[in-house]
C-alpha cells in the first residue's frame, strides 16, 4: 500500500513563484515543482479498509474554499538543516480544516501525530549543506511573499517509498463549498455584464 497523506495542492502560478527559489545552495536537492504541496496531515501505510473508512468521513467534512498567502522561507534542523520550505500566513480556516483531518485520523484508529502543524511548502531537501551556505541562502531571500490564492478543495495523495519529494499521485478529490463573499463576486459580475 502506498504511504497517504492528506494535502493543499499549490496553484500554478504560485508555484512558478516558487520555483524562482530554486538555485544557488550547494548540496540542495530541489523538489519538482509539480509535487509542490502542503502537508495536511501524514496518515502512512494503511490497510485498504481503513483507507477507505478515512476516504468515507474526509468525504464529509463540510467547509468553505479560503485564500492563502504563502510568505517567508526557512529551514528545518538548526544545527543540521535537512529541508528549505517556503512559509504559510497564518489562517484560522487552515488551522480548523488540518485539525478536523487529524480528528478524523485519530477516530479511525491512527496514532496522534507527534509534530505540532506547521503549514508549509517543501522547496528542496538537503544532504551535507553547510549551515553558513544555507544562513546565507535563506538571508538573501526573506522577504518572499506571494499573492493570496483560493483553496478550492483538498486531497488525499500517495507517495511511493522514496527519498522524498515525489513523485506524488492525487487519490481522492475534496471539494470545498464556494465561499459566500466568491459566490456574491461571481452573482455581481454576471448580473452587470447583462446589463
Amino acid at each position: 500500500m502506498p504511504r497517504l497523506f492528506t494535502a493543499l495542492e499549490i496553484p500554478r502560478h504560485i508555484a512558478l513563484s516558487l520555483s524562482l527559489l530554486r538555485g544557488g545552495l550547494p548540496g540542495a536537492r530541489w523538489i519538482d515543482v509539480d509535487n509542490y504541496h502542503i502537508t495536511l496531515r501524514f496518515i502512512g501505510d494503511v490497510d485498504g479498509r481503513t483507507a477507505d473508512e478515512i476516504v468515507d468521513r474526509l468525504d464529509r467534512i463540510d467547509r468553505e474554499e479560503f485564500q492563502l498567502t504563502l510568505t517567508g522561507i526557512g529551514a528545518f534542523g538548526s544545527k543540521k538543516p535537512h529541508s528549505i520550505w517556503a512559509g504559510v500566513s497564518p489562517s484560522p480556516e487552515l488551522q480548523a480544516l488540518q485539525g478536523e483531518i487529524d480528528r478524523i485520523c485519530m477516530r479511525v484508529g491512527l496514532a496522534p501525530d507527534p509534530r505540532k502543524f506547521t503549514p508549509h511548502v517543501t522547496l528542496a531537501r538537503l544532504k551535507n549543506s553547510r549551515l553558513d551556505d544555507v544562513v546565507q541562502y535563506l538571508s538573501g531571500r526573506g522577504n518572499f511573499h506571494t499573492m493570496s490564492f483560493t483553496v478550492p478543495r483538498f486531497v488525499l495523495m500517495s507517495s511511493k517509498e522514496s527519498v522524498g519529494g515525489g513523485p506524488y499521485l492525487t487519490e481522492e478529490v475534496f471539494p470545498l463549498q464556494e465561499s459566500l463573499a466568491s459566490y456574491a463576486a461571481g452573482e455581481l459580475a454576471s448580473e452587470s455584464s447583462v446589463y
